[in-house]
């Protein structure tokens, strides 16, 4: 099991490298990393948020269509849902594409 300074330094990186792209969109988005939480306001109002769950090691996404647990897959270098082992990425630019209304790819 990873330890916590581990799982910050995956989640921080993880953050950070959504945020980056997020300077890319053309639609008009509001976004803020605090606390290991990212908040994205979408145009249209809804949000999508990624937050950092410390006691179980995982990253969670919540969006308009629902709420995804991810645990990072050491040999994939990856986020993974728990529930069917989808890549963050993959659920990550559906919501994104859904909510913000354009179609970006996500490097994570």
């Amino acid at each position: 099991m990873m330890t916590e300074s581990e799982f910050y330094a995956l989640v921080d990186e993880t953050l950070i490298s959504v945020e980056e792209k997020l300077d890319d969109a053309e639609t008009d988005l509001d976004y803020l990393i605090s606390g290991g939480v990212l908040t994205i306001k979408c145009e249209n109002k809804s949000q999508i948020i990624f937050t950092r769950q410390t006691p179980v090691r995982q990253l969670w996404l919540a969006t308009k269509t629902g709420g995804f647990h991810f645990d990072y897959d050491a040999e994939l270098k990856t986020w993974v849902r728990d529930s069917d082992k989808a890549t963050i990425r993959y659920v990550f630019e559906a919501a994104f594409l859904d909510q913000a209304g354009e179609s970006l790819s996500f490097d994570i």
